[in-house]
């Protein structure tokens, strides 16, 4: 719980852009319907918040709830300045009057959690942002905050479907993503933890920390760990496609061949280990066995990674140049390609073009492929003079020139 209110100071700053939408909202339809020095002072408390003045805010509302006690969105919005200041218990009993006086003003239950919140009261804080929710289905804030409070409790699996909902609201709101990836994070862990506390022998055990290592490109120990699940699990399907491409990613040929091929002895239909078996193959220089394994897997699975690149290159192979041509080009635009896979494609591209005599061309991909070599290494240079500004935050390096400093 710690964590969550030292870093309530981020999350209140959703509430800025509903707050002044719900001032908004009430301002013109109850101006008509109270006294005219009620309407002033409405109208000033209001241009108050918006400015940030939160303690002549709070002083207007105050004033507006006194004069006009049954008054419940001024009630609301003394409580949302209270919230703001950090006055949680002032703010509930604002949002509770609100409540008392119209059940469904919108907001009012919401930020009345986010105050229970605050005070580490989260059970009621999720009844009340339920009922927000229930009132109002399609409020994001809502359902984020519901989120918030459930990881709070401890509770990742009810965080993350309330997050879920928020995120199918607002899919693009940065903060509704941080705390679904961390409620999805939890279940994720929690699901984990379960598996070893059941059978720590178990093969699956060994297939998550293998991709656990993957992804940290510990390849070495992902391997050793694909190797106990293999020892457990002999002839499960998928175990030796995720070998291969580990002995692949150690420049180890030979051996990913072999995963590779008892992967489709186990499991003929595993596309993957034939696109990939296809791709080693081309690698070593085989065009026609690694185009009939790509092709192969292709059929079945359209538009798999760099498919043009490694189809370029086997009809390189067999000497089909205006077909490697045609490959290579559609490479160096495909969405999603590695920088590494574009750069060799122009390369590639330009001595194709040489074959072929469009020797314009070639010079063209030559001098593209050039450029984007050396925007690889500017970027590879600026990495490195911020990593050594991190790790040296007090040096200061001279300017190289001290008419013209960078």
């Amino acid at each position: 719980m710690a964590t969550w209110l030292q870093n309530h100071g981020a999350l209140l700053r959703l509430m800025s852009p509903v707050l002044l939408c719900m001032i908004c909202g009430v301002m013109v339809p109850l101006w008509a319907q109270r006294s005219s020095s009620v309407d002033d002072r409405f109208r000033q408390a209001t241009e108050a918040m918006r400015k940030g003045n939160l303690e002549e805010a709070g002083e207007g509302f105050a004033a507006i709830v006194k004069q006009a006690p049954s008054f419940a969105e001024a009630h609301l919005n003394l409580g949302l300045v209270r919230e703001e200041q950090g006055r949680h218990e002032e703010a509930i009993a604002s949002f509770q009057k609100a409540l008392g006086l119209k059940p469904r003003v919108h907001g009012a239950n919401l930020f009345l959690g986010v105050a229970y919140f605050h005070l580490n009261q989260l059970d009621k804080a999720v009844v009340a942002i339920e009922k927000e929710t229930a009132a109002y289905p399609k409020a994001a804030p809502a359902w984020m905050w519901l989120g918030v409070v459930r990881l709070a409790q401890n509770k990742p699996e009810e965080a993350a479907g309330a997050l879920d909902k928020a995120a199918n609201l607002a899919p693009d709101d940065i903060d509704i993503l941080y705390h679904r990836g961390r409620a999805h994070l939890l279940v994720s862990n929690n699901s984990y933890g379960r598996m070893f506390k059941i059978d720590s022998h178990f093969w699956r055990v060994h297939q998550v920390i293998a991709q656990a290592n993957a992804e940290a490109d510990r390849h070495v120990d992902a391997i050793v760990e694909y190797q106990a699940a293999i020892k457990l699990a002999p002839t499960q399907p998928g175990l030796h496609e995720e070998l291969g491409s580990e002995y692949r990613n150690l420049g180890k040929s030979q051996e990913a061949e072999e995963a590779f091929q008892r992967e489709l002895e186990i499991d003929p239909n595993n596309v993957l280990a034939r696109y990939k078996l296809g791709v080693l193959t081309v690698e070593k220089g085989d065009g026609a066995k690694g185009k009939e394994l790509i092709e192969a897997a292709l059929r079945e699975k359209p538009g798999l990674l760099h498919v043009d690149y490694n189809l370029g290159r086997a009809e390189m192979l067999l000497g089909n140049d205006a077909a490697a041509a045609q490959h290579l080009e559609y490479a160096t635009t495909a969405a999603g390609s590695d920088l590494d896979v574009v750069e060799q494609a122009w390369y590639q591209l330009g001595i194709v073009y040489r074959r072929l005599h469009r020797m314009e061309e070639a010079q063209k991909a030559m001098a593209t492929f050039q450029k984007l070599k050396d925007e690889e290494a500017e970027g590879s240079q600026k990495a490195l003079k911020r990593y050594q500004v991190q790790q040296n935050p007090n040096s200061s390096q001279p300017s190289p020139n001290p008419q013209n400093p960078q």
